[in-house]
């Protein structure tokens, strides 16, 4: 047998060469032959020569000896000096390759249209503040100025301005005599020049659980400090619509500015002006009874609280003030939504009951606290039929400004997926849980549910206009639950006796957020500043009137309203109305319908394109974060076992 040697060749024994002491001993027996003999003359002959001879002799013998030494050793120089050349040649070759590869930068990761939709899309909150100078795309560059106010809140620094924008409504609030400052800061809703506080605490909440859930993301896409400046913004300004200081109110500002109806007095619906030009009285709406918007300001300060979690002072302040709101949207006596009687709110945001609100904002204030209170209400199954949370009715399905149900239960099916608390507590989860799968079977087309446009887009609005930003909310929801399933290793839910892999929730996200970057029958983006053709004539004041130096009165801007040329300032990241139910879009600024954005709408995009970014391979959702003040449920006993669907 042969054995194979690892370091080459064979260790089969040779028997073909006779062995060296074997040559030796052959050699000392055996006779001499005829050169052997001749050897051994001269080597007697040598003792018997002269001294002299024998020298002359010896040298010249050793002289070629010496020759034939020097001639090996140099031979074996050579061979040593081209063997460490070779070697220190290697081991350079090595070396510099390997500096190369460490020195050499690792290619860019591609980026998906999500993220690059994402950073686009973030730079309407910018515009609508007060003025910001931020690049297209990429990563954001500027501080918001809630970091560097100057003594007079609500200026802006200059690296924070855009060309076109400058301070504006420094006199908001300043008639009030119990808020040393006024209302000043804020967000402008959408084209107009008011500030309405209901859809922007539900824009602060939604754009703070996408945080929540999608922190990491935001991280590796580079907009973590940009999504936090743009929360930071409008919590600091919602802390100034009520005494978030005292353990009780009795009463919170709903909206600065108002526009009459058929008016011909200067308001913010009859001027068309930009709002640094603004010369006209902006009244203050204050509500005593707003159970539906203290529910909506607690649940967007709880929320912002996990958001600035390692921020421990400012944290806690948003803790206390969640509780101030959520104890006066609870104790108010005479309960009416904030908009009841109220045409200069009810014509834009009126609010059609606050129970949704009470369960959503009981929600946020148990994972932002921990308290077992807040879940226990918010687990009443009286509590969760006074929100009419009749599934029959596909209005109910809708997650929206209004509506915060669907959205609502989802986050309490959270709990359940993840910490799965058990009794007392499964019923009620369980039925939240299972509600929230029936909400996602309603947005898959096969169930006709809603009706959809030809060109793909689903119609939650019913046909009516403003269908983008109730898409967007829903694609953000779908992936959500499709996050949730993917990070418990569920593959998918059933809707009836079929059963639907999560992809088909992805799919539907995908493709409406698809629509609204330009996947649609008129290939155009409705995110201003995304792709190569989008809205130009969006409905937007400041936008549409020239920066020119000229102050133009409330009247005067009617011909910057009026004109059919496009507006002179881009207003990036806005995503507009949107097109109606026949996929038909006129991009006209005199028709709102079609073409202005709005503050909610944005913040629903944002969420959407975030949980679908994957931008640096980043992908899913944070699964601990929200947990962060949450006790654990068992301290003496095992949990139940694992969720299955």
């Amino acid at each position: 047998m042969h054995y194979s040697n690892r370091w080459g060749g064979s260790f089969e024994i040779q028997h073909d060469a006779p062995a060296e002491d074997q040559q030796s001993s052959n050699m000392q027996f055996d006779p001499p032959t005829p050169r052997r003999r001749k050897e051994l003359v001269e080597t007697q002959l040598g003792w018997l020569l002269s001294q002299r001879q024998y020298r002359k002799k010896n040298k010249e013998n050793c002289a070629e000896f010496c020759v034939s030494v020097c001639k090996m050793k140099c031979l074996r120089r050579v061979l040593l000096a081209a063997l460490i050349a070779i070697v220190v040649t290697g081991i350079s070759m090595i070396v510099v390759r390997r500096m190369r590869m460490t020195n050499r930068e690792e290619p860019a990761p591609k980026t998906d249209n999500y993220t690059v939709a994402l950073s686009v899309a973030l730079q309407f909150f910018n515009a609508q503040k007060c003025t910001a100078s931020c690049p297209f795309a990429s990563q954001f560059r500027c501080n918001s100025f809630s970091h560097i106010m100057s003594k007079s809140a609500g200026h802006l620094t200059k690296s924070n301005a855009l060309p076109w924008r400058g301070d504006s409504g420094l006199q908001d609030g300043s008639e009030l005599s119990d808020l040393k400052g006024g209302l000043v800061g804020g967000y402008y809703d959408s084209g107009n020049n008011m500030k309405f506080h209901f859809p922007m605490a539900f824009s602060m909440t939604l754009l703070s659980w996408s945080v929540a859930e999608y922190g990491p993301k935001y991280k590796a896409i580079g907009e973590y400090n940009h999504i936090k400046d743009i929360i930071k913004w409008g919590i600091d300004y919602l802390l100034l619509t009520f005494n978030s200081s005292a353990p009780s109110i009795s009463k919170m500002y709903s909206q600065v500015g108002i526009s009459q109806r058929n008016s011909t007095s200067p308001d913010d619906g009859y001027c068309w002006q930009r709002p640094e030009d603004i010369n006209y009285p902006r009244p203050v709406q204050t509500s005593t009874s707003a159970p539906d918007l203290a529910g909506e300001v607690a649940a967007a300060l709880a929320a912002a609280s996990l958001v600035f979690k390692e921020e421990n002072a400012y944290s806690k302040r948003l803790v206390h003030a969640a509780k101030t709101a959520y104890r006066f949207a609870q104790e108010t006596v005479n309960k009416a939504p904030y908009s009841t009687g109220n045409q200069m709110i009810a014509q834009f945001y009126n609010s059609t009951g606050y129970w949704d609100e009470y369960i959503w904002a009981s929600a946020w204030l148990f994972y932002a606290t921990g308290n077992y209170s807040y879940l226990a209400f918010v687990t009443d199954p009286n509590i969760y039929k006074n929100a009419n949370a009749d599934l029959k009715k596909p209005g109910f399905r809708v997650f929206s400004w209004d509506n915060k149900l669907p959205g609502a239960i989802l986050l309490l099916s959270r709990l359940r997926i993840f910490l799965n608390p058990g009794y007392p507590l499964e019923d009620m989860l369980g039925r939240f849980h299972a509600d929230t799968s029936k909400n996602m079977c309603s947005y898959l087309r096969q169930f006709r549910v809603f009706n959809w446009t030809k060109g793909g887009l689903i119609q939650l609005n019913h046909g009516k206009p403003r269908q983008l930003q109730y898409a967007a909310n829903a694609a953000f929801l779908a992936s959500v639950y499709a996050d949730y399933m993917k990070e418990s290793r569920v593959p998918g839910w059933h809707c009836g006796s079929f059963y639907f892999n999560i992809s088909s929730l992805r799919s539907f996200a995908a493709s409406q957020v698809n629509y609204i970057l330009g996947a649609n029958p008129k290939n155009i983006s409705y995110l201003v500043g995304f792709g190569n053709k989008f809205p130009k004539n969006v409905h937007h004041r400041g936008a549409s009137t020239p920066h020119d130096g000229h102050k133009y009165p409330c009247t005067g801007g009617w011909k910057w309203r009026d004109s059919e040329a496009p507006n002179p300032n881009v207003i990036t990241g806005a995503m507009v109305s949107g097109p109606d139910k026949y996929d038909h879009f006129f991009d006209t600024r005199t028709d709102g319908d079609y073409t202005e954005p709005t503050l909610a709408g944005n913040a629903g995009l944002v969420a959407a394109l975030v949980a679908l970014a994957k931008s640096n391979g980043s992908e899913g959702i944070d699964k601990n974060a929200i947990f962060s003040s949450v006790q654990p449920f068992f301290l003496n006993s095992p949990p139940p076992s694992a969720w299955k669907p």
